[in-house]
């Protein structure tokens, strides 16, 4: 009898509930639900409709009954950094804030003023961004939310946290916040206590593969089943990493909203040189460390596809591109305006005058200006991985829906002189479901889930 799975990937800006099976030495995926998701402006805040979020997140398991496909276990990732506070009584003091609200920009000087920038580098080893947790979480501090605070959870904790009634929290996603120390893989309580967060506040980490319960009885009575909720790498670009085809230690990038680019390895890097090049450690499965950079990703493509009004798609976006071939102007993708801007098209444009280089004007131009420059960014990052880990890699592992794009592969491959092997698609699904089958005994290890990847997947090399 086959046993399925379910993994429930979340995104920034969409979801989709993804089942699980092995079948004939493959794995086998069937996307069965899929829902919008996205940051809402609420007064003055940008905030996350959790209450849809989680209504979908229903919505799409009960259709594994409706399909009469009980998964074995459930398991959820999501984007990073971001959390709920839960009062006494685990009702939400506020709303969930959007890593892209600029709250934060208030108070990072003030967290430096306790713990400066490389101390703290030194003990997380987490790259500085305007929207780390440790930053929200002084804004909190400020506004007197921590004072009624009793629990933190990030994101995927708080949605499992409401599927099993159980209060998780799970080593990937809590690296993210600026608050794991970097060697011991735990809570760093001293930054915690000179900041001034309730201790109270960082429950006990599970690692991926932890059962934490089963569905609550009134989620039971919704989808018309039951279930085990089994944390996965619950840090999406964590299990988008596992179900990296390649062994030993890969170059990968998890292309997506964000390009997170870097290698995997067993001890954190947590020196000067690392931090200057903009290098964070995030934890990984069996508490490896991720060694990557972000990197602003298709993040800029997608507002450019939205300021069209959505008359292009992105294989369209990619065409043009290949038109317009011969425009060479190239941003700093990771230039804060880049961020959250009114006009991504605008943004483009200044940053090219700004810099006496040629104004992208066509659609095409615009498209492959944000492409060359991905490009660019990414030659550039594997230079610093190499000079960084004293090792040279002889490919791009390119995972995740960006690895689609068959022009940025193409431009990849030229910028860095490295073929780039790209696939999965559904890695971040795949991973997540990979820890799910290891969690049930499906298969014994991570490698043997690798193995079974590239036998299950299309994974295509392209040189320049």
């Amino acid at each position: 009898m086959k046993n399925y799975y379910l993994a429930i990937d979340i995104g920034a800006s969409s979801g989709r509930h993804i089942l699980g099976s092995i079948e004939n030495g493959k794995i086998v995926l069937e996307e069965i639900y899929r829902f919008k998701n996205g940051a809402t402006e609420k007064g003055n805040k940008l905030v996350w409709d959790h209450e849809s979020l989680f209504e979908n997140i229903v919505a799409g398991i009960k259709k594994c009954g409706e399909l009469g496909k009980i998964p074995q276990s459930i398991g959820i990732d999501t984007w990073g950094v971001d959390y709920a506070l839960l009062d006494k009584d685990d009702n939400l003091i506020d709303e969930i804030y959007s890593y892209r609200d600029e709250r934060t920009l208030k108070v990072i000087d003030k967290v430096h003023e306790i713990i400066n920038e490389e101390k703290l580098y030194s003990r997380t080893g987490i790259q500085k961004q305007v929207f780390n947790t440790v930053y929200q979480l002084y804004s909190d501090k400020l506004s007197g939310k921590l004072e009624k605070a009793k629990s933190m959870l990030m994101m995927p904790d708080y949605l499992h946290f409401l599927l099993t009634g159980v209060k998780s929290n799970e080593y990937t996603e809590a690296s993210t916040t600026g608050l794991i120390n970097a060697s011991t893989r735990d809570w760093d309580y001293e930054i915690i206590e000179k900041l001034g967060y309730p201790k109270e506040l960082f429950g006990k980490l599970s690692l991926p593969g932890t059962t934490i319960g089963n569905l609550l009885p009134e989620i039971r009575e919704r989808v018309g089943f039951d279930a085990k909720v089994c944390v996965p790498a619950t840090h999406d670009t964590a299990s988008a990493v596992m179900a990296v085809p390649s062994e030993d230690m890969p170059l990968y990038i998890s292309s997506g909203t964000w390009s997170l680019m870097g290698v995997e390895i067993a001890d954190e890097n947590t020196g000067e040189n690392a931090r200057i090049a903009g290098f964070t450690n995030e934890g990984g499965y069996n508490k490896s460390i991720r060694f990557l950079k972000n990197i602003m990703g298709l993040w800029m493509i997608q507002c450019v596809k939205k300021e069209y009004r959505d008359k292009y798609s992105f294989v369209d976006f990619a065409e043009l591109a290949e038109k317009a071939e011969g425009f060479e102007s190239i941003v700093d993708v990771n230039d804060l305006r880049f961020f959250a801007p009114k006009s991504m098209i605008d943004a483009i444009k200044d940053y090219c005058r700004e810099t006496n280089q040629k104004v992208p004007e066509s659609v095409g131009e615009i498209a492959l200006c944000v492409y060359q420059s991905l490009a660019k960014s990414y030659c550039d990052t594997v230079k610093d991985i190499e000079k960084i880990t004293s090792k040279r890699f002889s490919a791009v592992n390119i995972v995740g829906g960006g690895c689609q794009n068959g022009m940025l592969n193409k431009l990849t491959a030229k910028w860095t002189n490295k073929p780039v092997i790209a696939g999965p698609v559904e890695a971040t699904a795949t991973g997540n479901l990979l820890a799910q089958f290891i969690a049930a005994g499906e298969i014994k290890n991570l490698a043997e889930g690798k193995a079974l990847i590239k036998k299950s997947f299309e994974i295509k090399e392209i040189r320049a």
